[in-house]
């Protein structure tokens, strides 16, 4: 019996860490930071400046998934978005995008 046969190879994954990838993209494509990215994080500061509480998910699924999307689209993956990243993934890009973006607008960046 072959090593192969014991493990199934994650035919999903690039060579990459595709998360930090994704989150590196959406900070510096000039379109999607400019359309998506800086408005999000405006909405998110001026819910955090007005007491109310922030609902990550609600917040910044749309964010999310947008960037996943044009990410995808702009560099022509051959795979489908869904296929590609994992709900471990989404959450994980939302993760690091709110708690490095949290310190930014405590300092008062997306007034």
């Amino acid at each position: 019996m072959k090593i192969n046969e014991f493990m199934q190879p994650d035919e999903n994954k690039l060579g990459y860490d595709i998360v930090d990838d994704v989150v590196v993209f959406m900070r510096n494509d000039p379109v999607f930071y400019r359309k998506h990215y800086f408005p999000a994080m405006a909405k998110l500061a001026d819910t955090l400046n007005t007491g109310k509480e922030i609902n990550r998910k609600s917040q910044m699924n749309p964010l999310v998934d947008s960037g996943i999307n044009t990410y995808c689209k702009k560099f022509n993956l051959p795979k489908k978005p869904a296929d590609l990243f994992t709900l471990d993934d989404r959450s994980a890009i939302m993760d690091r995008i709110y708690s490095e973006e949290l310190e930014n607008i405590k300092k008062g960046e997306y007034q």
